[in-house]
């Protein structure tokens, strides 16, 4: 199972915050029924993702972080963020790594469109693209 850097960033932003747990396959059902049991899912739906580039499930879904103790939080789960009209998932470190690679400048106009269906992480400090499709979505109510 490939090891990303599991950085959260709890503190940043509003109190929905969108969680990405990974699992291998093996596991999919136990990581779905802890997460179902574990939290209160907002919006009543958890995305279930699957990536051609591991062989991990990649599991996400939206809780009240007000709800959640950050000594509670699952093995192997980062607090990632959505840009919407591309269907990209990432972290803030990942956004950053790509960024720098880019530019010094101050700003730069990421072209999203580029991550279309992927989640950028970063792997020992290095930045990396997980190709994704839904596999499933599991309504929890």
């Amino acid at each position: 199972m490939n090891q990303y850097d599991y950085e959260n960033s709890t503190n940043v932003g509003k109190n929905n915050k969108l969680l990405c747990t990974f699992s291998t396959k093996e596991n999919l059902d136990l990581t779905l029924e802890n997460v179902k049991t574990k939290y209160d899912i907002l919006y009543n739906k958890i995305f279930v993702l699957e990536s051609p580039d591991t062989d991990e499930m990649i599991v996400t879904y939206n809780v009240d972080f007000n709800n959640v103790s950050t000594t509670t939080i699952f093995p192997k789960t980062i607090s990632v963020h959505r840009k919407k009209e591309t269907n990209t998932l990432y972290t803030i470190h990942a956004l950053s790594n790509y960024i720098s690679t880019k530019t010094k400048e101050r700003y730069y106009n990421v072209d999203w469109k580029l991550f279309q269906n992927s989640i950028l992480l970063t792997q020992k400090g290095d930045f990396k693209i997980l190709k994704t499709k839904i596999n499933d979505v599991i309504h929890t109510k």
